[in-house]
This record gives structure tokens, C-alpha cells and sequence, in this order.
């Protein structure tokens, strides 16, 4: 279905689903990944109030669990990109026209700000509680640079060569291992990001935040893109 292996998790179809069910996937996928990313961060706050490596710890294994499950389940549909910077690169590989990868980012954010106002009423907290938790610092900026690389280099590189059906299990163990080795935690998506904005908990990121994070992102994002076509210049068959 797409060019760089249908996304994260590879095709499973012959035919291309309409841009309506891929939207939507794409949607509820992103929005299920915030929820599980904010909802554990607040559950691992209340669960262990007085220590923030086991809160870590607890927030990066729900995490890493939830995107092999999203993953596997919405790949047939969409190719379970989830964040922006992957839809960019199945862009810059052919695998999705630029009209299509517009309205996949569209729908991420719609999912992503949908999953964080999910996850705070599910936990008994305001719909919408603008985070007040500052990161911004030149520090966490490379991180974020860092993060998305790598995220990026795992997925073009395990689907260019051939072996996209690992890639939920790989792409889980690089974002449970960028979450403590990277000091922004690795975001490393724009749109999830922005749906962070909407919680004033552990996962929460103020509004002032975000464009430096999205330019990091996106940075990151585009270089590998970049070393990916000189490593990877031709895909391999699955």
C-alpha cells in the first residue's frame, strides 16, 4: 500500500482502503496512543507519588506495550503512521500523495488532542487542563533532534530493507529505551505534542514549548529521511 512499507507496520492489503477509513485510523490510533501516554503518566503519578523513576518507568512500559498493539491493529488500514513525521517520509518515498498526508496529519492532531481530553476525565480531572509544565532549553531541543532520528532511521530502515513486520516490536523498544535515554523523554511527534498540551499531568507540555519541539522533530525527522535514502537506496521485497 505505501512505499516505505505501508508505514510503520507494513501492508496487509492489495487494495488501498478509502482516505476516509485511513483518517479515521489514523485518528483513532494517535488518539489511543495519547491516552495511553497521558493516562498512564497520571496513573503512575498517583500510584507512586514519591518517586519519578519509577513513574518514568511506569509511563515507557505502558507506552512501548500500547504502539505494538496500535500498531499491528490499524497498519492494514493506514500503516499506522501516528505522527506526522512518518506520514513526511512515506511522502518524500512516494508510498502517499501529498493531498492524503495533509489529511493524515489533520486527523493525527484531531486523534492526538481527542486522546488527552479522553485520558483526563477518564482519571476525574477537567476535560481540558492546559499544561503549565515549561520545556524549553537547548538541552531538550537536541533531544527531541535525537529522538525522532532514531524513531525515523528504525522505521525507514527495517522497511527498506525488507523487514517491516518487526517494526511495531521495534519501533516499541526504541521509544521504551529514547523515553530514559533522551532528557525530553522522546516525544518525537508533532502531533502528539500538541495533544500533550491539554493535560496538566506527568506527559503534559506547555503551549510555549511546542514549536521549538515540532522544529526539533521535524529536524531530526528530515535527517534521517536524508540518510535513509544513501543507506536504503532501494527497498527490498518483504
Amino acid at each position: 500500500m505505501l512505499r516505505i512499507g505501508a508505514g510503520v507496520g507494513g501492508s496487509l492489503l492489495l487494495m488501498k482502503p478509502t482516505l476516509a477509513r485511513r483518517v479515521t485510523a489514523e485518528a483513532v490510533g494517535t488518539g489511543f496512543l495519547v491516552a495511553v501516554v497521558v493516562g498512564s503518566g497520571i496513573a503512575a503519578q498517583r500510584l507512586s507519588p514519591n518517586d519519578v523513576g519509577l513513574q518514568l518507568l511506569e509511563n515507557s512500559t505502558a507506552t512501548a506495550a500500547a504502539l505494538v498493539a496500535l500498531i499491528l491493529t490499524f497498519r492494514s488500514v493506514s500503516g499506522s503512521h501516528f505522527n506526522p513525521v512518518v506520514t513526511l517520509a512515506d511522502r518524500c518515498f512516494g508510498g502517499i500523495s501529498t493531498s492524503d498526508g495533509l489529511a493524515y496529519v489533520a486527523a493525527q492532531i484531531v486523534g492526538a488532542c481527542l486522546g488527552a481530553v479522553v485520558a483526563n476525565v477518564m482519571f476525574g480531572l477537567d476535560a481540558v487542563t492546559l499544561s503549565t509544565h515549561v520545556r524549553s532549553s537547548a538541552d531538550l531541543a537536541l533531544s527531541e533532534v535525537v529522538a525522532t532520528f532514531g524513531l525515523l532511521m528504525v522505521i525507514v530502515g527495517m522497511v527498506r530493507s525488507g523487514r517491516s513486520s518487526t517494526v511495531p516490536f521495534a519501533v516499541a523498544g526504541y521509544i521504551a529505551a529514547a523515553y530514559w535515554f533522551t532528557s525530553s523523554t522522546s516525544f518525537a511527534n508533532p502531533a502528539v505534542t500538541i495533544g500533550r498540551t491539554l493535560t496538566n499531568t506527568f506527559a503534559g507540555i506547555d503551549w510555549t514549548s511546542v514549536p521549538v519541539f515540532i522544529v526539533a522533530q521535524f529536524a531530526g525527522g528530515i535527517a534521517a529521511i536524508a540518510l535513509a535514502w544513501f543507506l536504503y537506496p532501494v527497498e527490498l521485497a518483504q
